[in-house]
């Protein structure tokens, strides 16, 4: 989930992004473990771009843990290609 901030000044109306921020939940079960989703299908540019940067952010922070080798990382890869 993308969550952008923004600051609205009413007697100005003016408005201003101030922050953003990416939050990534798990399903679990009833017993607390994680349970496959339907896959969701990015419909505007900007949905897109996000959903790619996801799946780069998730190859990238496999790869620091150990359970990703570089090589592996398609989308990361993608970036220098």
């Amino acid at each position: 989930m993308f969550i952008d901030v923004w600051k609205e000044e009413h007697e100005k109306r003016t408005k201003e992004k101030v922050n953003e921020a990416i939050y990534t939940f798990v399903a679990v079960n009833k017993a607390g473990t994680p349970v496959a989703v339907p896959p969701i299908a990015p419909e505007t540019a900007l949905e897109q771009e996000r959903y790619a940067g996801a799946l780069r952010r998730r190859q990238l922070s496999l790869i620091l843990a150990g359970k990703l080798k570089p090589e592996e990382a398609t989308e990361l890869k993608a970036l220098f290609s």
